[in-house]
């Protein structure tokens, strides 16, 4: 490889780092050199990329009273100082943040450095990190088409990319949604890594609100967490309901394909696979999520007609059994809701991305659509 690196600047959660690595894949393939900033605390590629270097700088995020918000600053302090010795060394062509407080130091090094920037937004929400940087960014790629708490500054900026999917994700788009056989659901309930106790709690109780001959149509494969599993399978037995339950789904590509309606949080990156996969889903934003953008996230679904948004509070058993209820008796609701989640899904967003990044490294810019939001 030759040229000067791409550098990328990502906090440690899946959610921005997973379209980190698959931006780098995307560089490496094309024959670019790749580097990767995060802090102490952020996963880097590990060993499924050895040939991107990971830099560990100091960041925080400014949360809790004010000393730790002075704590933090000061920490935001030093990563910058830290990221400005890097990019001396490294001299990147452009930096590309992926959102989360570890990016800033290094995107705001670069701008001041008069390194091109970009940024990348998973959410329907513009995140606070990421607004911080806007100002200074020759671009901003989004996975929604209107994006909440962009500054009209801003608005000439946004690129619609797209959110990254796994490879083994954006296979299932070539696989139709699989009709009902003989009338029975297949539901995929998850909630995280762990599962999440509301679902726990309310998917049991609204089964057994319906009558014995929508339950006799139901398969569910549900995620629970440790604490939960056992009760939640003694519920079910005892309805003589079909389920399969863990604490985690290592074949999620799998029982994507095969379900009818997924029952899940609104994350951005549950909303980038079900719509890359084409598959509907109910979603249940996660309520403390910062500025509520799982809300956004699922409001952009169902506004496009490829998901049902209930908020947790509405989220009851009642609620529930009168959705599941109607829809078992109207299955083309389904199909038609998974159609449009399958015309709204990207399966190139990695592509885009190193489009708009090799752009701004070039000196170019891609371009830009106004933000209706």
């Amino acid at each position: 490889m030759t040229g000067r690196p791409i550098l990328l600047a990502a906090g440690g959660t899946g959610g921005h780092m997973f379209p980190a690595e698959a931006l780098a894949r995307e560089l490496l393939a094309g024959g670019h050199a790749v580097a990767l900033v995060t802090d102490r605390r952020g996963k880097a590629f590990g060993d499924a990329l050895p040939e991107v270097p990971v830099l560990r700088i100091r960041a925080a995020s400014p949360s809790g009273g004010l000393l730790g918000k002075a704590r933090a600053l000061v920490e935001l302090g030093l990563g910058t100082l830290q990221a400005q010795k890097l990019l001396g060394r490294l001299r990147p062509a452009a930096v590309v943040g992926f959102g989360g407080y570890p990016s800033v130091p290094a995107v705001l090094a670069a701008q001041r450095a008069g390194i091109p920037t970009v940024l990348h937004e998973q959410n329907a929400v513009l995140g606070r990190a990421n607004r911080l940087l806007a100002g200074g960014a020759v671009s901003i790629c989004t996975a929604f088409p209107e994006v909440e708490a962009v500054r009209p500054a801003d608005a000439g900026k946004l690129v619609l990319t797209g959110n990254p999917v796994r490879p083994a994700i954006a296979a299932l788009r070539a696989r139709p949604y699989p009709a009902p056989d003989g009338g029975v659901l297949s539901i995929l309930v998850t909630g995280g890594s762990q599962g999440a106790r509301i679902f726990s709690e309310v998917v049991p109780a609204a089964l057994e609100r319906l009558d014995a001959g929508h339950r006799a149509r139901l398969r569910l494969a549900q995620q629970a967490r440790p604490e939960d599993i056992e009760e939640v399978r003694r519920r079910y037995a005892a309805l003589g309901v079909r389920a399969e339950l863990e604490t985690f789904f290592r074949d999620m590509p799998e029982r994507l394909a095969a379900c009818h309606l997924m029952v899940c949080r609104a994350g951005a990156s549950t909303v980038a696979e079900l719509t890359a996969a084409g598959r509907p889903a109910l979603l249940v934003p996660y309520p403390h999520a910062t500025d509520d953008h799982q809300t956004a996230n699922a409001r952009a679904a169902e506004a496009a007609g490829a998901a049902w948004l209930m908020q947790q509070p509405d989220f009851t058993p009642d609620a529930l059994a009168a959705r599941l209820a109607a829809l078992l008796d109207a299955p083309g609701v389904l199909a038609a809701a998974a159609g449009a989640a399958r015309g709204w899904g990207s399966i190139d967003a990695a592509s885009r991305l190193a489009e708009v990044a090799l752009a701004a490294a070039a000196g170019r810019k891609i371009e830009t659509r106004e933000n209706a939001a």
